[in-house]
């Protein structure tokens, strides 16, 4: 598939869209912007939300692909997840469909297996096979768009790459983050290598960097032409030193979602 000339992007304030706005645009990408609150330094975005159904209609006209990283990122109460990541969603998903948009990646997450317990030492690698798991309403949502995106391929032939992202920062900040990281060099090239694969249907990956301490299997990203630089090693020694070596038999450590199964971040800040 030749690379898409223009994409929106939603959630172009968050922190994955803010720092894909700086980096897709040298793979030739031309991003059409979308965030609920106003994008720094972007005047021409649009400020919208996805229940705003005549906002959407006129952000995804004459797009390419959509590259959707909008909604809440935390866990939340369920009825805010479902305005925002559920209903949210399937708003989006309807307004591209009537555009004619053939191509979507869908910002999934890590915490739709979340449950998933953590291969320990020789363990294989956790493959995109594995059966939803969620860890929070949050997961479940994830799970919902996941399973919208293969409606939409089976019934309207829209194709869609969903990336079960595991943690997109400049650095590894946790232990458990050194199994998840996904540098934003390496985010960049998943999601263009999402944009341009060919025949994807609706396909499933995972996004991480090709880390020392990976739980998880990247083959069917790397099927799409990804190929990860980074590794989160380098930051091993510091984070082990200032938190330990992780307890598998802890129920934070037991499982892929961590903490996220017992006491996640919520949105806002509740706490």
């Amino acid at each position: 598939m030749p690379a898409p000339r223009t994409v929106l992007l939603t959630g172009a304030a968050g922190g994955v869209g803010t720092l894909m706005r700086g980096l897709l645009p040298a793979y030739g990408y031309e991003l059409r912007l979308l965030d609920a609150v106003p994008v720094e330094g972007a005047p021409d975005a649009i400020t919208a939300d996805l229940a705003d159904r005549d906002a959407l209609d006129e952000a995804v006209r004459g797009v390419d692909a959509v590259l959707h990283l909008a909604g809440i990122s935390l866990e939340s109460t369920f009825e805010r997840i479902l305005r925002s990541n559920i209903e949210g969603t399937y708003n989006l998903y309807e307004a591209a469909r009537a555009a004619g948009v053939g191509r979507m990646v869908f910002a999934s997450s890590n915490h739709a297996v979340g449950g998933t317990p953590t291969p320990g030492a020789g363990e294989p690698p956790v493959h995109v096979g594995t059966r939803h798991r969620p860890d929070s309403f949050y997961g479940l949502s994830k799970c919902f768009g996941e399973d919208l995106a293969q409606l939409y391929w089976d019934k309207h032939g829209m194709e869609t790459v969903s990336v079960r992202i595991g943690s997109c920062f400049p650095e590894p900040t946790t232990v458990r983050m050194l199994s998840l990281w996904m540098s934003p060099a390496d985010g960049a090239r998943l999601f263009h290598a999402a944009l341009t694969a060919e025949g994807v249907g609706h396909t499933v990956v995972y996004g991480s960097s090709a880390n020392t301490r990976q739980w998880w299997d990247l083959s069917t990203a790397r099927a799409l032409g990804y190929d990860p630089q980074d590794d989160s090693e380098p930051y091993a020694a510091k984070l082990i030193a200032e938190e330990g070596e992780p307890d598998p038999a802890e129920q934070d450590h037991a499982r892929i979602g961590g903490h996220w199964m017992s006491n996640p971040p919520l949105w806002p800040a509740e706490r």
